[in-house]
């Protein structure tokens, strides 16, 4: 399921806020929209927050009005600058800017060459991102075994992506293997993308999974219900994985009971410039919290706290699985074995 379409200057988007109920689908028309997109989370998941910002600059270059490349160029990095305001937290938004960016900049020639440009890169990025998954599901299979049962959190899935997905990849791409896996989704409170979101993309391509609560994963670790952890990443600085909220508490239940943790996410996803410290974390509108859908189930003046995601230390992740090969966090993340 392709999340994300380009067509002669619109691009067509899944609002992942109505799924699973509605399956309803939104035309974007310039970079104003994709900004509301991104921030509303009509779009989420690090890949297509990537891809989604590219395109965003591809609508503003395909529907200006500039004369000259100049002119251009100024409107691009002014739809960049509010592109870049939209989520802080996962890097592949700024990696997708900056990569459109110095394709503009680079391109000689006429407005209409550089408008060209910069739509055909946006086009090709999507491209990418799906066989990106494709190569990582394959180094994922590997870690994966025959009857095993894969514990994730959040969506990691085609819905986080252009196609095919991270963590949900690496199942499928073991399922295409013919091992027989089975998968437990945590429902990922308060925004609950793993009840919303994994079970539905999981269900409709007919691969068994059972919902949990985030409050059942020592339950069923304990219980041994469980063989591996796999999940996605938003960022991934030198000494730690940022993905979302909850993550954290998966790993070290994982840890405590001897389960491999995985965490599968392109080389997009890497950030060595920078560590934990340097993290910012988004903080989310209270009501996300207090509210599930539009019924309140918290009494009226309650302080909340909502920071979307936290901070995994890499002491807990035993592979990173990349489109370039599986990494393994003791060798460091510059070094990898292919498995």
């Amino acid at each position: 399921m392709r999340t994300i379409e380009w067509d002669n200057g619109v691009v067509t988007i899944v609002d992942q806020r109505k799924l699973p109920n509605q399956e309803v689908w939104v035309k974007l028309k310039n970079y104003q929209d994709m900004a509301f997109a991104i921030q509303e989370m009509q779009v989420r998941g690090a890949p297509l927050i990537g891809v989604s910002a590219a395109y965003g600059l591809a609508l503003t270059a395909f529907h200006s009005t500039a004369k000259i490349r100049e002119q251009l160029m100024k409107e691009l990095e002014e739809a960049a600058a509010v592109l870049r305001t939209t989520r802080p937290t996962a890097v592949n938004l700024f990696w997708a800017i900056d990569r459109v960016m110095k394709k503009a900049q680079e391109t000689q020639g006429t407005k209409e060459q550089l408008a060209e440009a910069v739509v055909n890169e946006a086009q090709i990025m999507a491209d990418e991102d799906v066989e990106t998954n494709r190569k990582m599901g394959k180094f994922g299979a590997s870690l994966i075994e025959d009857g095993d049962t894969v514990m994730t959190h959040c969506n990691a899935g085609s819905l986080a992506t252009v196609d095919y997905g991270t963590a949900l990849g690496v199942i499928r791409a073991a399922i295409e293997e013919g091992k027989a896996i089975e998968v437990i989704s945590c429902e990922t409170r308060p925004r609950q993308q793993g009840a919303k979101l994994t079970c539905y993309e999981l269900m409709r391509d007919n691969i068994p999974v059972t919902l949990i609560s985030d409050t059942m994963v020592g339950y069923v670790m304990s219980q041994g219900m469980v063989d591996k952890v796999v999940v996605g990443a938003d960022r991934i600085v030198r000494d730690a994985v940022l993905n979302k909220i909850g993550t954290y508490n998966v790993a070290v239940l994982a840890a405590e009971h001897g389960i491999p943790f995985y965490v599968a996410a392109p080389m997009s996803t890497m950030d060595q410039s920078r560590t934990s410290e340097d993290a910012i974390i988004e903080e989310r509108s209270p009501t996300e919290v207090t509210n599930i859908g539009s019924e309140r189930i918290a009494p009226e003046g309650i302080r909340v706290l909502n920071p979307a995601f936290d901070i995994t230390p890499l002491e807990y992740v035993d592979a990173v699985i990349t489109e370039e090969g599986i990494f393994r966090p003791e060798m460091g993340l510059k070094q990898k074995r292919n498995d």
